[in-house]
């Protein structure tokens, strides 16, 4: 058994309120748990989305209640609360702009609102921004005009990825994330469910061997659709290698957790997003077998470099113990997020979770989550 430190996943949907029948603080902290992440970053777009001082409460109210690990709020930019997300500022994760298309209203298009966020936001706080492409150059502009620092959320694609190592070298505040999907393919069975109005559909798939470390890296390409809708989208066998190229580059693995349920996604307008927070450590993992990570990579992007970024206080008393050498079929059938699916169906995987301690409390053993709604704390009240 191997004992790490407790995992922070920076980018996460909870859904609550608004979109409890996919997932609540309950469930997507139990989750979190089970994936070896003792605290978790809750993303703004919701249903009201968190923009001012009522929707705030009304998110942490609900994290209060039903939290089983520790836990922050992100504030969204709006088109018109500037100077109210800054007063609000000490009691929020950081701010986060939408710059490109995504799951909810928050999406902001003029620039000129952007730079009012930049030049009231404080200073000290992050700012997470969704910006694709050249939206991703657009905000490193801002980011290097008003000297402060900005988070870029989910890279995907090469020229990204390579205009961030520029943007470092050249000595401006950036720092970025990638989430495991853009990375690690999803499972090719996956890929081929829910298509059609056949029986069985859905029925469990053997276990597959998974195409995630061959070279070309799997053979699912961009703009899949259906069940595979995420944003951004998968990116191609190229994208894929030029992140692993980069690793030097990036400096957080998240999750994107964004669970919807398989009839949103198998209806006439998939809404985008995977569940990650079981299958990400367990995908990571599989790469230190396959020799592309070590475990100090992953601590390095899963605690240390999360919590610096985003001002995160220690968890006292705090870590996880991984079988590194278990291997096993990914299930959605054994997992605690309310959607129930995985892209990673009967996805082979070597590393599992057996047990999570959280301020010297097991909170996770053995396939049962022990921690009690309500337990996890706020990081940001304290």
């Amino acid at each position: 058994m191997i004992q790490l430190p407790g995992l922070i996943d920076p980018h996460v949907h909870m859904r609550e309120p608004g979109g409890e029948h996919k997932e609540d603080w309950d469930s997507g902290t139990a989750a979190a748990l089970a994936g070896g992440f003792t605290l978790v970053l809750a993303m703004p777009n919701t249903k009201p989305p968190v923009t001012d001082a009522a929707s705030l409460e009304l998110a942490l109210s609900a994290a209060r209640g039903k939290a089983r690990c520790d836990y922050a709020q992100f504030l969204g930019a709006g088109p018109d609360n500037a100077n109210a997300a800054a007063a609000l500022a000490g009691r929020a994760a950081g701010l986060k702009m939408y710059l490109d298309q995504t799951y909810g209203p928050l999406r902001l298009d003029d620039m000129t609102l952007w730079m009012q966020h930049f030049e009231r936001w404080p200073a000290e706080m992050p700012i997470v921004a969704h910006a694709e492409s050249r939206s991703m150059a657009a905000v490193l502009l801002l980011a290097q005009l008003f000297d402060r620092p900005v988070h870029i959320a989910h890279v995907s694609l090469r020229e990204e990825i390579l205009l961030i190592r520029k943007a470092k070298e050249r000595g401006l505040k950036v720092t970025c994330e990638v989430a495991p999907h853009h990375l690690l393919p999803p499972s090719p069975y996956f890929a081929e469910m829910g298509r059609g109005q056949g029986e069985g559909q859905n029925q469990i798939p053997p276990p597959v061997s998974s195409p995630i470390f061959s070279e070309n890296g799997g053979g699912l390409g961009r703009g899949r659709g259906g069940r595979l809708e995420v944003r951004p989208r998968l990116n191609t066998p190229e994208d894929r290698q030029a992140l692993w190229e980069a690793l030097d580059v990036i400096d957080c693995f998240a999750t994107d957790h964004a669970p919807h349920t398989l009839a949103e996604k198998d209806g006439p307008n998939p809404p985008p997003g995977f569940p990650g927070l079981e299958t990400t450590l367990p995908l990571l993992l599989s790469a230190v077998h396959a020799g592309r990570l070590t475990l100090d990579d992953i601590i390095l992007r899963c605690h240390t470099n999360p919590r610096r970024i985003f001002n995160l206080p220690e968890q006292p008393d705090t870590w996880i113990e991984i079988d590194a050498d278990a291997e096993w079929t990914i299930r959605a059938a054994n997992s605690f997020t309310r959607c129930g699916w995985t892209p990673y169906e009967g996805m082979t995987v070597r590393g599992r979770v057996e047990r999570v301690v959280l301020r010297g409390k097991e909170a996770y053993r053995d396939g049962k989550v022990t921690a009690e709604p309500g337990t996890g704390r706020n990081v940001k009240a304290f």
